[in-house]
C-alpha cells in the first residue's frame, strides 16, 4: 500500500497525518508553529514531523507517495511557492522545492482553506456532489470552491476569497483593506463585535453577567448561550447575524450555484437549527429559487481533519508521484 501525508500549516500549530488510499487518517501528530528560525526552520519542523509519522507508523520513506501542505495565504499551486502569507510573515518562498529537498518526495502546496474544502468535497459533507463551496466561520471567513474535483483559485491564485465580498457599502473596516466585507460581519470576530456594540446600548443584557461585566471576554459561545436563555439583546444579535450570513451565502449561490455549501468553524457547532434558518432565508433570496433544485446548506463533517485530508489529496493525480 502507498500512503500520503497531509500537513495543515497554521499560525499556531502544524498538524500532519498519514493517509491511506481510502483517504482515512491512520496517525496524526502536531507541533507548535515556531517562526523564530524563519522559513528554513519552519520547513525543517515540518520535515521532522513527517519523519516522526513515518517512524511511528513503522513504514519507510518510499512507502509515502507524496506530501501535501495546506498553507495560509496566497499560494501558487503550480509551483508550490508561497507568494505571501500574512499569518506567517512569509513572502516569495519556494515551499514545495524546499520540502522536496528535505523529504525526497513529491510535495504539493495549496491555500489552507482550499485544501480543507477539497477534503470536505472528497470524503466529507460534499462527497456526493459535483460542486461545493466550503465556508469556515472562524476568526475570519475562510472559503474554498471545488468543481469536478478541481480547486478554483483563479489565474493569479487569489480567487475564491468569498469572505471579502462587500455586503455593506462603507461598512466595517476589514483586515483586507476594504470596508463592509462579509468577513467583518459573519466571522466569529464579527459576531463578537456586533454583540459588544449591542451590549453597550443595553446594560441589562444577560451577556454582561455571563462575562462578569468584562466586555472583552465576549465570545461567540457567550452570545449563543445568552440567546438560548432568551436574552432579548443576544437574540436580536443572532437574528441579525443570520440575516447577514444568509445574504452572503445567497450571493455565493447566485454567482456559482454549487450543489452544496458546507459550513465549518466554531459557529457551525450550533448545529441543525442554524443550518435550517440559513437554508430558509437563502432559498427565498436566490435568483434560481423557482427551479426544481436548490443548493443544500450542510454542516462540514471533517472538523479539524479536513485540512490534513485535503492536503494529502493534492498530488493524487500527478504522474510523477
Amino acid at each position: 500500500m502507498k500512503y500520503t501525508i497531509g500537513i495543515d500549516l497554521g499560525g499556531t500549530n502544524i498538524a500532519a497525518g498519514i493517509i491511506d488510499e481510502g483517504s482515512k487518517i491512520l496517525l496524526k501528530k502536531s507541533v507548535k508553529t515556531d517562526m523564530s528560525r524563519g522559513f528554513k526552520g519552519l520547513c525543517q519542523d515540518m520535515s521532522n514531523l513527517c519523519f516522526a509519522l513515518i517512524e511511528a507508523y513503522n513504514i519507510i520513506q518510499d512507502d509515502v507517495r507524496s506530501i501535501g501542505i495546506g498553507c495560509p495565504g496566497m499560494i501558487n499551486e503550480v509551483t508550490g511557492e508561497i507568494i505571501f502569507s500574512n499569518n506567517l510573515d512569509l513572502y516569495h518562498e519556494a515551499l514545495s522545492k524546499t520540502m522536496r529537498t528535505l523529504l525526497d518526495r513529491p510535495v504539493f502546496v495549496a491555500n489552507d482553506a482550499n485544501a480543507a474544502a477539497l477534503g470536505e468535497y472528497e470524503v466529507g459533507a460534499g462527497a456526493s456532489a459535483h460542486s461545493m463551496v466550503a465556508i469556515t466561520l472562524g476568526t475570519g471567513v475562510g472559503s474554498g470552491i471545488i468543481i469536478d474535483s478541481r480547486i478554483i483559485g483563479g489565474f493569479n491564485y487569489s480567487g475564491g476569497e468569498l469572505g471579502h465580498m462587500v455586503i455593506q457599502r462603507d461598512g466595517r473596516q476589514c483586515t483586507c483593506g476594504r470596508k463592509g466585507c462579509l468577513e467583518s460581519y459573519a466571522s466569529a470576530t464579527g459576531l463578537i463585535k456586533s454583540a459588544q456594540e449591542a451590549m453597550m446600548k443595553d446594560k441589562n443584557s444577560l451577556m454582561w453577567s455571563l462575562v462578569n461585566q468584562d466586555i472583552n471576554q465576549v465570545t461567540g459561545k457567550v452570545v449563543f448561550d445568552a440567546r438560548d436563555q432568551e436574552d432579548k439583546v443576544a437574540t436580536e444579535v443572532i437574528e441579525d447575524y443570520i440575516e447577514v450570513l444568509a445574504l452572503g451565502l445567497a450571493n455565493i449561490v447566485n454567482a456559482i450555484q454549487p450543489e452544496v455549501i458546507a459550513i465549518g468553524g466554531g459557529i457551525s457547532h450550533q448545529g441543525q437549527w442554524l443550518i435550517d434558518a440559513l437554508q430558509k432565508k437563502v432559498d427565498h433570496q436566490v435568483f434560481g429559487r423557482f427551479g426544481n433544485k436548490q443548493t443544500k446548506i450542510v454542516v462540514a463533517s471533517l472538523g479539524n481533519d479536513a485540512g490534513i485530508i485535503g492536503a494529502a489529496l493534492l498530488g493524487r493525480d500527478e504522474d510523477d508521484c
